[in-house]
């Protein structure tokens, strides 16, 4: 009897362990005042908004509804727009013409790595095999570039929204001649940006390496970083671009008369032209911390939709529930 006593209770025990918590829908709700709790049709720029909660869920995820706050774009990562591409240029050392294209490819196949030791390492030759095979549209007539000096000069806007349905890698190729001294050429400011309807731009490219995060509006992604690279039939003197994370493109060529070409290529790619940064919210409120109100400061003028994700969770389970608060500042 006293055996089967102990396997009933150790029975009601593992059906406890087994069965999951119940979640509770969180009870919630959000009003917008001011702080000395009236309630107007509109807000001033510097007004503090104080959004006033009833209900106590676990977490709370606050979107302001201002650019890089906004609820509906968090799972947006594509968006139509205006693709933009500038940069500055200084060219010095030498008054060879024409050393200097500005290339785009969408059937380039990229960088070729092989394994060495146990290590990835680029593999030189198929690379370069890949930039012979690839189609190069040459845009250099559509930027412009320096002529000599110290002083950088800008690009101007180059539209490649022509080439927004794929992806495509821009390259920078040097050309040295023999006979006289080969330019050095330095590339700095640039940037690709997918420019949208409403007046907003995201950086979707850059000089920075993938490693180096790029920031639209508060948050962050990706650019896919530079690949140098040369052949060195093409190039007996070994003459590469220079590339510095974040900050430019450097090629020096013969700084005398030069006895031989120089080819030498930077890439960047591939780049989604259509790229935007998700928007994304803030946490406010953790399971154990109350929170009764939750005051917030609108500095432009604007209609602004105000989102509150509130959430009861568990290790096992989750409910949710979202509140939107329309917010008029003028």
């Amino acid at each position: 009897m006293r055996r089967s006593y102990i396997i009933a209770i150790a029975a009601l025990a593992l059906a406890a362990c087994n069965k999951k918590q119940e979640v509770p829908s969180p009870n919630f709700g959000v009003t917008a005042v001011k702080n000395n709790g009236s309630a107007p049709a509109s807000f001033a720029p510097g007004d503090t908004v104080n959004f006033k909660f009833t209900g106590n869920p676990n977490l709370i995820t606050f979107y302001s509804g201002e650019v890089g706050k906004r609820y509906q774009y968090i799972n947006r990562t594509q968006a139509a727009g205006t693709a933009q591409l500038q940069f500055s240029t200084v060219r010095a050392s030498g008054t060879q013409t024409g050393s200097l294209s500005l290339l785009i490819s969408t059937d380039f196949k990229g960088v070729v790595l092989k394994t060495l030791a146990g290590v990835q390492v680029r593999d030189t030759a198929a690379t370069n095999a890949n930039i012979a095979a690839a189609s190069w549209t040459d845009l250099t007539a559509q930027a412009t570039l320096s002529t000599g000096g110290t002083a950088a000069v800008p690009s101007g806007v180059i539209d490649l929204s022509t080439y927004a349905k794929t992806p495509v890698y821009i390259a920078f190729k040097y050309n040295g001649a023999v006979g006289s001294i080969q330019n050095k050429w330095t590339i700095t400011n640039f940037a690709i940006n997918n420019v949208l309807s409403d007046g907003t731009s995201y950086t979707v490219a850059n000089l920075n390496s993938p490693a180096k995060a790029v920031t639209n509006y508060g948050n962050t992604s990706f650019s896919p970083g530079w690949a140098v690279s040369y052949d060195p039939a093409k190039n007996s003197n070994n003459y590469a671009w220079v590339y510095t994370d974040g900050t430019s493109l450097v090629i020096t060529g013969s700084a005398t008369t030069a006895t031989a070409s120089a080819e030498a290529w930077a890439i960047t790619g591939p780049v989604d032209l259509t790229k935007v940064t998700p928007d994304a919210g803030v946490a406010i409120k953790a399971i154990i911390a109350q929170l009764p109100n939750y005051p917030y400061v609108y500095t432009q003028a604007g209609n602004y939709n105000a989102v509150f994700v509130a959430t009861n969770a568990t290790a096992d389970a989750s409910k949710t529930t979202v509140q939107q608060v329309p917010v008029t500042v003028k």
